[in-house]
């Protein structure tokens, strides 16, 4: 579905941009470090429990030393109780109504600036553009600049100056 966005035209005419209204998806599973611009991101087909899981499966094997703090809302695929996390892998909830917290939330905002007003013309038009926006435009500068959050920073800062 086309992302109605801003445009400049005159003073005084209002701007008219193509619009599509269709049903098909895909989803981005994405975990974005504000801390080293780090960045992973899984396509897949659906938002479940065991979806997420997998997700995190996969997740786990990137950088497979590093403990990872994945921050995640109060969605319902995000219950995990009958599944075993990887080793490497810890979840912080966030209160509800809180996506600022979220550095994921930043950067699927910061991805759908660039996705207005664009109509295309199936869903592997659509993948092929998110996967090229990923790979061309989410650097790790941009991430860290991005996903940016006091708060994460001050107590990271924290725990290693203390």
């Amino acid at each position: 579905m086309t992302h109605i966005g801003k445009c400049l035209t005159a003073a005084g005419v209002k701007p008219v941009v193509k619009y599509q209204h269709a049903f098909k998806n895909t989803y981005l599973y994405g975990s974005f470090s504000p801390i080293d611009g780090d960045a992973f991101v899984y396509e897949i087909e659906g938002t479940t429990s065991e979806i997420f899981y997998r997700y995190l499966v996969e997740f786990s094997k990137h950088r497979p030393d590093e403990l990872k703090i994945i921050i995640i809302d109060n969605a319902g695929f995000h219950s995990l109780k009958q599944f075993s996390l990887p080793e490497n892998i810890r979840l912080v909830r966030i209160p509800p109504y809180t996506p600022e917290l979220n550095p994921s939330e930043k950067i699927w905002h910061f991805i759908k600036q660039h996705y207005k007003n664009i109509v295309f013309n199936d869903l592997q038009s659509v993948k092929e553009w998110l996967h090229d926006f990923i790979r061309n435009k989410l650097n790790t500068n941009r991430v860290m600049s991005v996903a940016k959050n006091d708060f994460y920073m001050r107590n990271y800062m924290a725990h290693f100056i203390s």
